[in-house]
């Protein structure tokens, strides 16, 4: 690739931040870092890689702002993170292989159906409620596909993660987003260490994004163990819907190119 611009760069930061302050609340920061990346010229693979590198290291800012306050216990959750690793990296292997223009066709429907998701589900709250699957249940089957899902897409993993621990293992929304950063983190390594081999990965960005990720996690983390769930819903669609309008407002879009306009 051509060097990127200065402006493209501080936009990005600015991005990620936005992202890391997301995800470390409800999940869901790569619903706004992949669209950033693409919107601004970043090719689909590599707008995949580079989001693997700054993604890192904002789950592992939030998972070490949750354990501080007791909230996890990494101990406890790294025979599942391992697993989200391995789902990742098979998502990865499997993205290399996907065509470009998918991912552009894939992501304004994902991010609607994400927005329409979080604005019908009823009843989410911080209170812990049935448990439907147990822990080792779920870290055979919730984990590695939402895994696999990240390596392969990856916008949304943090909060179908948080979502799945809600519906399917009881957690009030709070334990339950503390609970997906390590997996969060732990897929996104899986996926990340893929795309070093595959050369997909725009380092100086990345770092870059890096840096804006672990500050807005941080930010994020204390105001969600604050706070609550208060502030999830309607962030999240506002978010998603305004990214799913600029995707496909981009003329070179394939879905507006088959729509004739």
């Amino acid at each position: 690739m051509t060097d990127i611009a200065l402006h493209v760069f501080i936009l990005l930061f600015f991005a990620a931040f936005f992202a890391g302050f997301v995800d470390s609340i409800a999940g869901g920061g790569g619903l706004i870092t992949i669209p950033a990346l693409l919107i601004a010229g970043i090719p689909p693979l590599h707008a995949l890689g580079t989001n693997k590198l700054q993604g890192q290291f904002a789950a592992a800012s939030s998972t070490i702002a949750y354990a501080r306050k007791g909230h996890m216990d990494i101990k406890a959750q790294l025979p599942m993170a391992l697993v989200a690793a391995a789902g990742g990296a098979i998502g990865a292997i499997t993205a290399a292989y996907v065509p470009g223009t998918v991912l552009q066709i894939v992501m304004p429907f994902l991010l609607v159906a994400v927005a329409i998701y979080f604005a019908l589900k009823p009843n989410l709250s911080d209170v812990d409620g049935h448990r439907r699957l147990t822990p080792i249940v779920f870290a055979a089957t919730v984990v590695p596909v939402v895994g696999f899902y990240d390596g392969l897409f990856g916008p949304g993993t943090g909060s179908f993660y948080m979502l799945g621990f809600v519906t399917l293992s009881g957690y009030g929304m709070l334990k339950a987003t503390a609970h997906t950063k390590l997996l969060n983190f732990g897929s996104n390594v899986g996926a990340f260490i893929v795309f070093i081999f595959s050369g997909a990965i725009l380092w100086k960005l990345g770092c870059v994004m890096a840096v804006g990720s672990v500050l807005g996690a941080q930010v994020g983390s204390r105001l969600a163990m604050k706070n609550g769930a208060r502030i999830i819903k309607p962030l999240l669609i506002v978010t998603c819907l305004a990214m799913a309008a600029k995707l496909l407002a981009d003329p070179a879009n394939p879905v507006r190119m088959w729509m004739g306009f």
